[in-house]
């Protein structure tokens, strides 16, 4: 199957600072997309988009919280003001955080609702109208929203049970999205990354998940972003709506 040039094409990464969003920029700019790279960080986005700019690529740092409706939104419009459309939506910004339900930390429930799901929703939600536009217009005459969910969004496990409600509400509403924009030629996707070496987590707790399973070499960032560059330059015809990817000696 011959894979789609992204030349002239607009992407937009969010959770682009780093781990599987800066590789996302890093592989679509390398194919030739536009990326505007968001985050809160600024500086690390700052240092991304000279480093894709330097590489010949074209790239354009925007700071937002996309847990913010506002922000979101303006995200989308500063990138289409700049470059004029927008052909690709990567929705990855997402936080974790792991515990018992007793005693809880009802803000970081909040906090991953309003990231992982609302960051999401608000998003697409701004991007939807410039991707029908350009699915309507060359270069591919297509367009891709692609969501970055978890296998957390299949199997649930004790101790992360709302971030497990988080991916598996992100998986239902890609697939409800997918089915409503299918016919303008939007191609929705959801990723399922497992464990994937990351900032995801916070440092106690990503030691603490080590400690808990077998030692196995877990995905990188790359691997991922691989994925993603799969996804967006099928041809036209072709849709790729799911894609779970496990580290080969996992066995969750």
């Amino acid at each position: 199957m011959t894979e789609v040039d992204l030349k002239g094409t607009v992407t937009l990464v969010t959770g682009a600072s780093s781990g599987i969003g800066a590789a996302v920029a890093r592989v679509l700019a390398a194919r030739g997309s536009a990326v505007a790279l968001v985050a809160r960080r600024e500086d690390r986005l700052t240092e991304l988009a000279a480093e894709l700019t330097a590489a010949g690529g074209r790239a354009l740092p925007l700071a937002a919280d996309v847990a913010d409706e506002e922000q979101a939104r303006a995200a989308v419009e500063r990138t289409v003001e700049t470059w004029g459309r927008l052909d690709i939506l990567v929705n990855n910004a997402g936080v974790a955080r792991r515990g018992p339900m007793l005693d809880a930390s009802v803000a970081d429930w909040e906090q991953m609702v309003r990231v992982n799901l609302l960051g999401t929703l608000y998003c697409a939600h701004a991007a939807l109208p410039h991707l029908i536009d350009a699915a309507e217009n060359e270069p591919r005459k297509v367009a891709d929203l692609v969501n970055v969910s978890s296998l957390s969004g299949r199997v649930v496990h004790q101790g992360s049970g709302v971030y497990n409600a988080t991916k598996h509400g992100l998986n239902a509403y890609s697939e409800s999205l997918r089915q409503e924009v299918a016919g303008r030629r939007v191609r929705v996707s959801v990723l399922e990354p497992a464990a994937v070496a990351t900032e995801l987590f916070p440092p106690e707790v990503r030691r603490a998940l080590v400690a808990q399973t077998r030692p196995y070499e877990r995905l990188s960032p790359m691997d991922v972003a691989d994925a993603v560059e799969y996804v967006v330059t099928r041809p036209p015809h072709a849709a790729v709506s799911e894609l779970l990817i496990r580290p080969s000696e996992s066995e969750r």
